[in-house]
């Protein structure tokens, strides 16, 4: 967005919400977490939303404050998970808001494959599932859109590989 003319934090977020829903729930380890992640981009987007430039477009800026997000709140859970104990057998019950986001078999598999993927490799692939083009995905990542188009290449074929003996 490159005039004058900004759109309201709440419009902004509005257009946005389900891509950083999608994007939390990337990066999340339980079902709980990604309202956790998603409350703390929000947060951090409405802290920054007076200082946002237009230098991008406003999307590019908040999905790069759902990704640094993310991958801060991924890299503390990682220091702290030798400190603390993971209550994983504890069953919670989705509520009916919940029900459209059940989780069948294959998707279990991808979000288990995509987990084994480095946070740069993540945050493509995110990105790139959000139907981002590469020229936004570089002024998001900082990459050029070649080594993007060249990673994005390695992961896809990462992902098949890990997937397809499984599903077999």
């Amino acid at each position: 967005m490159k005039n004058n003319s900004k759109p309201s934090f709440e419009e902004v977020i509005k257009t946005n919400t389900n891509a950083i829903y999608r994007i939390c729930r990337i990066y999340a380890i339980s079902p709980l977490e990604p309202q956790d992640l998603f409350q703390e981009v929000i947060f951090e987007a409405w802290k920054s939303y007076s200082s946002f430039k237009g230098n991008s477009s406003i999307n590019t800026w908040l999905y790069r404050i759902a990704i640094n997000v993310c991958l801060r709140s991924k890299i503390q859970l990682e220091k702290k998970k030798s400190k603390t104990t993971r209550f994983d057998a504890i069953q919670f019950m989705a509520t009916e808001e919940d029900s459209t986001y059940k989780e069948d078999e294959r998707y279990k598999l991808l979000r288990e494959c995509i987990s084994g993927l480095n946070p740069t490799d993540t945050s493509l692939l995110v990105l790139h599932l959000e139907e981002m083009p590469y020229k936004e995905i570089a002024e998001v990542t900082g990459l050029t859109e070649n080594h993007i188009a060249v990673k994005m290449k390695r992961i896809r074929k990462r992902l098949f590989d890990c997937m397809k003996p499984k599903m077999s």
